[in-house]
């Protein structure tokens, strides 16, 4: 009958290296994710749109009315069609949907629309929206003035909540450009922590 030979060290050296390894690659998979946002909201790359940007010179909604980006001039000789679309992630028990449909805007026009956002859940939940543009090309020319996305948002338990967005198409989007498409994508954030925590543990 064989014996059993006992683990040799260097065996267990390799083993804690092959955990380190492994709990390396998920901190590495995670920390993609922001960088990958950074590079999209920085050249519009796959409809990503940029971060939030302050206005002056008589526009203004909710008070936004004072920054250092001068408020662009509204072209009034063409329309631009904008749709709000959103949906909810797979693990978020969240319903979600625009209060307005569709706007037909002037380039340079600052316009507010809400979201509808409801945590269907017995529990509190924290969700992370992250908008997307099509055209790809227009992205780089939708500014957001003020959005739910700046942040994360947490629902209590069936609570339903009007998530607003102010945004402006600047009149430098392309003049073939007539029909621009808002998505936002809600993610839940407490998978994203646990798995964390879980991979801090196997160090």
């Amino acid at each position: 009958m064989e014996q059993v030979q006992p683990t040799s060290p260097s065996h267990n050296r390799l083993i804690g290296k092959l955990l380190l390894m492994v709990a390396g690659a998920f901190a590495f998979a995670f920390a993609l994710v922001p960088l990958y946002n950074v590079l999209c909201e920085a050249t519009g790359f796959n409809g990503k749109t940029a971060g939030p940007t302050v206005i002056r010179d008589g526009f203004g909604v909710g008070g936004l009315q004072t920054g250092t980006t001068p408020a662009p001039k509204v072209d009034l000789g063409r329309t631009v069609r904008v749709e709000f679309t959103g949906t909810v992630m797979p693990g978020l028990p969240w319903d979600m949907r625009p209060l307005t449909i569709s706007l037909d805007i002037h380039p340079g026009e600052l316009q507010q629309v809400s979201y509808l956002v409801r945590n269907t859940s017995d529990r509190p939940i924290t969700g992370q929206a992250v908008p997307s543009v099509t055209p790809g090309q227009a992205a780089q020319h939708f500014d957001k003035i003020e959005c739910f996305c700046f942040s994360q948002q947490t629902l209590a338990p069936g609570e339903a909540r009007e998530m607003p967005l102010a945004f402006i198409v600047k009149p430098e989007v392309d003049r073939s450009i007539s029909h621009i498409t808002l998505s936002y994508a809600f993610f839940s954030t407490d998978g994203q922590r646990q798995t964390l925590t879980s991979s801090g543990e196997a160090r």
